[in-house]
């Protein structure tokens, strides 16, 4: 009787994209002309991602960073102000008695 063998396949190991073009700049970090950045955007995003800041240049001067982004606090929902508004003194009861009131007439 034959006895089946495992098969071991050869472990394959994630390529690493090569950013030769970018260097380290002292007071700015990592730099990368604009058309490196272009051709190698996605390697940056993981760069980015992983937290480090990358800085984007242009004629040599720095042009723009990127840096990872945080997570948005939900905004607070506006429920109306109406429940607030007929709190008030001058919207109880009708305009006129409203307009009486704030001549002092009441």
């Amino acid at each position: 009787m034959k006895t089946k063998s495992k098969l071991k396949y050869p472990e394959i190991k994630p390529q690493v994209m090569e950013l030769r073009e970018a260097v380290t700049m002292p007071g700015v970090g990592l730099t990368i002309p604009v058309r490196a950045a272009k051709a190698k955007f996605s390697a940056l995003l993981d760069l980015v991602a992983a937290g480090q800041e990358v800085t984007i240049t242009s004629d040599g001067k720095p042009k723009a960073k990127l840096v990872k982004a945080e997570p948005v606090k939900p905004r607070k929902i506006f429920t109306g102000m109406g429940d607030y508004l007929m709190k008030q003194p001058i919207h109880r009861g009708s305009a006129e008695e409203a307009v009486d009131w704030t001549r002092g007439e009441w």
